[in-house]
């Protein structure tokens, strides 16, 4: 028996009989295994006095479990118009010593609805590369290969490089965290409570100082927040940076192709900042476009499809803070948050996936849009080049092409509401 309400379907399965018998069976001869009766070795208590022991309902569980898969080819078998897109839930409506029902609660993608999705007249946004953008560009290319010099003679100064070895006390107890050795401090970055780098400024290489000072009364260690504290700081080397200059030395260290020449340069920058510009007006336009389907589009998304849409993006997120060697218990604990508090921060970015998902897809199937065999070899012939990878391995990570055919058909789908929206 089956009850649909558009995405959720839920079916019954009775099993009863034979079948349940032998999974009663199979399920006592497991667990006799491991249970001691009276009079009995381990494993060699009659059904008869383990059932008068602990009674059938001990068995219950464990034959429920060895049917499930069973029922869930049933039910689909039964109900082959049912195609789940997420793990159905199970639960068990009824078990007693005749039978077992279970209850599968299937979600299936809901009905979508476009009112519209050609001639939205929506634009993408004039891609312009300013003078200004490209000698910002530019100017922190010079930054970044800014060259140091060791300054053997002299004082340090604003912008130098100070190599130091300090060490903090408060009440002439050196405290937790205020020590360093070779440290290689940039005066004027204000990486130091304020007037540690100022205090600096004058020294000499070798010079040993002093210096008194007060932390902030906002300082993260409470010990130290608003406390007299002197730091010895010892000056061990001093470096200077020496600006660089559009010239030929430093072409050759941009080792850029073409880039020989001041207007050379300029040229490969605005050509760089104009295409990472036209990328992002190509992803603007694409949100945009689906952003103004979607106010055009009727469909209940299911809270059980959502869930499992915030979890991926939450396992997704997990993975990145890993990769800045964060946890997620790391990240509650800095942000004061719960688990339920980033669940439900993510809930709206999910149902838009989602639903953008679906409107493509629907906008495929209304269209007849579809890839060739011919564009399916093509694109891992593409993948090969950019991966570095044989055809084999790459089709070994994916399992099959079905996942390249939904990739290059979702692409067309989004070229085709491009053009149909101009």
């Amino acid at each position: 028996m089956s009850k649909n309400n558009d995405a959720k379907k839920v079916v019954d399965i009775k099993i009863e009989g034979k079948k349940w018998q032998d999974a009663l069976d199979k399920a006592f001869n497991e667990k006799i295994k491991d249970v001691s009766v009276d009079g009995f070795r381990k494993g060699k208590c009659p059904k008869d006095i383990y059932l008068k022991k602990y009674g059938i309902e001990s068995l219950f569980m464990d034959a429920a479990n060895k049917l499930v898969d069973d029922a869930y080819k049933e039910a689909i078998e039964n109900n082959k118009e049912i195609v789940p897109i997420i793990q159905p839930s199970v639960s068990i409506k009824d078990i007693n010593e005749d039978s077992i029902s279970y209850t599968f609660t299937f979600i299936t993608k809901p009905n979508v609805k476009i009112k519209k999705y050609k001639g939205l007249k929506v634009k993408k946004e004039t891609v312009k590369v300013t003078k200004e953008e490209i000698k910002n560009e530019i100017d922190k290319l010079l930054k970044e290969y800014t060259e140091l010099e060791i300054k053997e003679n002299g004082k340090v100064e604003l912008n130098n490089i100070a190599i130091i070895d300090f060490e903090g006390f408060k009440d002439g107890v050196a405290f937790e965290g205020g020590k360093g050795e070779n440290y290689s401090l940039e005066i004027g970055s204000n990486t130091f409570i304020p007037g540690f780098e100022d205090a600096i400024i004058g020294m000499k290489k070798g010079e040993t100082k002093n210096i008194p000072l007060t932390f902030p009364k906002d300082y993260s260690a409470k010990d130290l927040a608003g406390k007299d504290v002197e730091f010895k700081v010892t000056v061990k080397e001093i470096k200077e940076k020496i600006e660089r200059k559009l010239d030929k030395d430093f072409f050759l260290d941009l080792n850029m192709e073409g880039v020989t020449s001041k207007e050379t340069l300029e040229e490969a920058i605005k050509d760089q900042i104009k295409a990472s510009k036209e990328v992002n007006a190509n992803n603007k336009l694409e949100d945009d476009l689906l952003k103004e389907i979607a106010a055009n589009t009727e469909c209940d998304i299911p809270e059980e499809l959502l869930d499992e849409e915030v979890h991926a993006m939450i396992h997704q997120f997990e993975d990145q803070l890993r990769m800045q060697g964060l946890t997620l218990d790391m990240y509650y604990k800095f942000t004061n948050m719960k688990h339920e508090d980033l669940h439900k921060q993510m809930e709206p970015e999910a149902r838009n996936h989602i639903l953008y998902r679906f409107i493509l897809e629907d906008v495929m199937k209304q269209e007849k849009i579809s890839v060739s065999d011919k564009e399916i070899d093509e694109e891992i012939n593409s993948m090969e080049k950019k991966y570095g990878m044989k055809k084999e391995e790459i089709l070994k990570q994916l399992g099959s092409t079905d996942m390249i055919r939904y990739d290059l058909e979702m692409r067309k789908t989004i070229d085709f509401l491009k053009e149909a929206n101009k």
